[in-house]
């Protein structure tokens, strides 16, 4: 048999290193805010391309006269206005993070930002949606001479921007719930 060397290991002593000095001082390092998240000015921003559509479509709907002949334009108004209030409630507490430079990265308020997106972006898109197919109904029935088609299309075509806006904010916040 041939002698062959085998590696060994041999234990070395690790000397303890001595901070640095000012290195106590200094506070530990975080990562950055992504923007988009809450507290961020990009967080801000899609707070306030939530609200704008979503207030745009519930004046447009509002303004009909007959926006109650159909139960799913209801459902609109109501959806989107639940949706404006949850954006302008959470645009003024980015806004306020912003100007006390505070961040809202706690994991309770970040549950409650995703809860919230989640289930106003779901009913923004599931009103819409009944919106937009009964509005395709009456152009398609030939109704549109005597019912508001153009704002009730312009009313849908908003809630829908307005949910496409929502998508990436509860998308960032359960992002951030998952790896907190």
């Amino acid at each position: 048999m041939m002698n062959v060397s085998r590696p060994a290991i041999h234990p070395v002593d690790a000397l303890p290193v001595a901070p640095t000095a000012g290195a106590i001082d200094r506070p530990p390092v975080r990562m950055k805010d992504v923007q988009g998240m809450p507290g961020t000015t990009g967080g801000l921003i899609l707070r306030l391309s939530q609200f704008v559509p979503a207030l745009i479509s519930v004046s447009v709907m509002v303004t009909t006269s007959d926006f109650r002949s159909a139960t799913a334009f209801c459902c609109l108004v109501l959806a989107v206005s639940l949706q404006s209030l949850w954006s302008l409630s959470l645009f003024i507490i980015d806004a306020y993070a912003l100007l006390v430079r505070r961040s809202l990265r706690n994991h309770s308020v970040v549950q409650c930002f995703t809860i919230g997106d989640g289930v106003t972006s779901t009913l923004t898109f599931a009103a819409a949606s009944a919106s937009a197919g009964i509005t395709v109904l009456i152009n398609d029935l030939g109704q549109c001479n005597v019912n508001h088609c153009t704002r009730f299309e312009t009313a849908t075509a908003m809630a829908f921007i307005s949910w496409f806006a929502v998508s990436p904010s509860f998308i960032l916040n359960f992002w951030s719930l998952a790896t907190h």
